[in-house]
């Protein structure tokens, strides 16, 4: 049998177990709560099992944990995602959260911020609760002026923590729930796609005539609607111009010098190369580089994504053109969506959802419509 004490506020569970007396804090100072409690204490101490009550660990210890838990299943590149926004929840109390960003650091990524929104307050991970997130995440918000996407982003990151730490780390929680779960999503505005017009796309082609290596990279994206890092990741064997028509584009998983490399969506696919796209690879001519990169940089090494887009900005300055990567990814769904071509073709060919493409070209498709409605 299990009795019911309380000090303070706090209600507390006293029990036998193995002989020995034990005093447990129950976490509540709500009578009710409390009672609900002492009867799944006894019903467990019946059963032989567990204790179902949330168990003390330090947060440094489960955050260090879920950490190099994230290293061993992720690229380096998306865990390092992830740990940017658990630095900046669990940073100063978390010592390997600092190791990391002190690496990161040293290789040019951003230096941490001081004096930043911290969720701290709690010493043990099970004393976290829905309120301490939602506040921390409020706090991020005002703090530093976050897109309501970058706030839910917060919310995502620490509800897989959550997850992680109860389903693989046996942490208890107090009633089993994942307070950031509970969490309330900021509403996003609809996302607002920008693509080039048929002119504008010869002005874009047109500026990096001096630089046929960009010239032929851009015109990839644009007239075959690759993500950035699936172009800076394409090796002459990924490159077959002798198959389909004018040639196909293979988007796969590779390991290169032993590093390795898959598509975000973790799927293969094959992109048709168009007769316009043909025309300016044949005039490009890949350099002879370790690594066989079809697209090499400078240096003859794979692209770095910040530094070539850092490359085409500035080039793009010059003739007063300020299109992305991603501008150029939704010129090639937006103008095959203009053309009638369906959400599905669209998808499966730009490596989405169809739910994706519907979100983002849906609106565009209405306009090519004007004839389908006549009877």
């Amino acid at each position: 049998m299990a009795s019911l004490k309380k000090r303070g506020r706090t209600y507390y569970a006293q029990y036998y177990l193995g002989g020995q007396q034990k005093r447990v804090s129950l976490g509540t100072d709500s009578l009710q709560i409390a009672k609900e409690k002492i009867r799944q204490i006894e019903s467990a101490l019946a059963r032989g099992t567990d204790i179902p009550l949330p168990t003390r660990t330090p947060v440094a210890e489960v955050v260090a944990a879920y950490v190099e838990y994230l290293y061993t299943v992720k690229t380096p590149r998306n865990a390092q995602r992830d740990v940017f926004y658990l630095r900046e929840t669990f940073g100063p109390i978390c010592p390997a959260l600092k190791l990391k960003n002190k690496k990161i650091s040293e290789r040019g990524k951003k230096r941490p911020c001081r004096n930043r929104p911290s969720l701290v307050q709690s010493y043990h991970f099970e004393q976290i609760t829905t309120a301490d997130i939602a506040q921390h995440i409020a706090a991020q918000v005002r703090a530093k002026g976050l897109a309501p996407k970058t706030a839910n982003r917060f919310r995502e990151v620490l509800t897989r923590l959550f997850n992680w730490a109860m389903q693989q780390n046996g942490i208890r929680m107090p009633d089993n729930a994942n307070p950031a779960a509970k969490v309330e999503r900021y509403k996003e505005k609809a996302q607002e796609i920008t693509f080039l017009t048929l002119q504008q796309i010869a002005e874009q082609l047109k500026a990096l005539e001096d630089y046929p290596g960009l010239q032929a990279l851009v015109a990839v994206y644009i007239y075959a609607g690759l993500r950035r890092e699936e172009a800076l990741w394409l090796t002459l064997d990924d490159v077959d111009m002798e198959a389909g028509t004018y040639g196909l584009l293979r988007i796969r998983a590779k390991t290169v010098k032993g590093e390795y490399w898959q598509p975000k969506t973790k799927v293969n696919r094959v992109v048709p190369i168009s007769r316009t796209l043909r025309q300016y690879l044949d005039r490009y001519q890949p350099d002879p580089v370790e690594g066989s990169w079809f697209f090499s940089s400078p240096k003859g090494k794979r692209w770095n994504p910040d530094n070539f887009s850092s490359t085409l900005r500035e080039i793009n300055a010059a003739s007063r053109l300020n299109w992305s990567c991603l501008d150029f990814r939704h010129t090639f769904g937006s103008q095959l969506a203009m053309k009638g071509e369906s959400l599905y073709k669209i998808s499966n060919l730009m490596g989405n959802s169809p739910e994706i493409c519907r979100k983002h070209y849906a609106a565009i498709i209405p306009e090519s419509l004007t004839n389908s409605v006549e009877f």
